[in-house]
């Protein structure tokens, strides 16, 4: 089965028996591979699955500040002069994420784009700003900015030059949008949105092990942090070890403190698991900025998720909560 963006691939895992292959459908999106993995036995979710698939291209035209038609780039030029309408479900997941830069102290802030800009990662052209350059970008920053009207549906920035990037929860969102399409026509699948956010359904097998998945170690390719069955919740990671440059010997890594205007320093990958992918993928953004401080108190007080996080001068991660639906072994060497 092939269309012009999707492709089907039927390979089989580490063993031999049958209950052991997987069917694969994809679609690049968002400068990323979507793919749906589905056991053997769910032939008939592959039709479920491309179908599915075909809401990600939908999502990307309407969340991409890359694009001038879409709806967030109309919002970011219209919002500063009065109130903009928003789509009923785009408008939610903006009530999410303010709800999240207050609960995380503002670490996750999807206002933070000004400051990408000035550091040159927006065109993944990496740079030292001006100080002049630097404080300008950080007084726009702040998604107490936003103004969320629930009854009308509306929002407007308080100031000119506010833009607001959902680069940070985008994939997230698209994963949950994904699984709630395929939740009730399917007993099991995995979700992917890159290498950095999964959204597994069911248990993956017949029995009651979970979907096996391996975190990255941030420090070499070909190790493995973490290996983790998952059951019906979410998981993502943030790092930068693939987008950073160099300036004098200094490493300057794409995730930006909005609080401080400055590259977050202190975690090397987090690492967080909760039912909800858009709550994962912003959480490892907000604990890669806010560390072992914020992940304790923001795990202690929301019962069912989980952090991994390695600090950068550490060899040994810690693991903050608890989710039910996910086992976790930590791997030495």
């Amino acid at each position: 089965m092939r269309t012009r963006r999707e492709f089907l691939r039927f390979s089989p895992s580490q063993q031999a028996p049958p209950e052991s292959y997987w069917l694969h459908v994809s679609r690049p999106a968002m400068a990323c591979r979507f793919e749906v993995t589905l056991p053997l036995w769910e032939q008939a979710g592959v039709r479920v699955a491309s179908q599915a698939l075909e809401e990600v291209e939908r999502l990307e035209q309407q969340l991409t500040i890359f694009r001038r038609e879409s709806e967030v780039s109309f919002i970011n030029r219209q919002a500063a002069e009065g109130p903009v309408y928003v789509e009923a479900q785009l408008f939610a997941l903006l009530l999410l994420c303010q709800e999240l830069y207050r609960e995380t102290e503002g670490a996750f802030d999807i206002t933070s784009g000004p400051l990408s800009r000035c550091w040159g990662f927006v065109r993944r052209q990496g740079r030292i700003p001006e100080p002049d350059e630097l404080a300008a970008a950080k007084a726009l920053v702040g998604s107490d900015k936003l103004v969320l009207d629930r009854q009308s549906g509306c929002i407007r920035f308080q100031h000119p030059g506010v833009e607001i990037n959902l680069g940070s929860i985008g994939k997230g969102y698209a994963l949950d949008r994904l699984g709630a399409l395929m939740r009730h026509r399917v007993q099991s699948a995995l979700l992917s949105a890159g290498s950095s956010s999964i959204l597994a359904i069911g248990n993956g097998d017949r029995g009651h092990r979970g979907w096996m998945v391996g975190v990255r170690h941030p420090r070499s390719l070909d190790r493995r942090l973490a290996v983790l069955r998952l059951r019906n919740c979410a998981l993502s990671t943030s790092g930068s070890e693939e987008q950073f440059f160099e300036h004098r010997g200094q490493c300057y890594g794409h995730i930006i403190d909005p609080r401080t205007g400055l590259p977050a320093q202190r975690v090397s990958s987090a690492t967080v698991i909760a039912p909800s992918a858009a709550v994962t993928d912003a959480l490892s953004t907000a604990f890669y900025v806010g560390g072992p401080e914020l992940a304790a108190a923001y795990c202690a007080a929301h019962p069912g998720v989980m952090a991994i996080l390695l600090e950068r001068d550490s060899e040994c991660p810690i693991i903050f909560g608890k989710n039910e639906q996910c086992e976790v072994e930590i791997l030495h060497e």
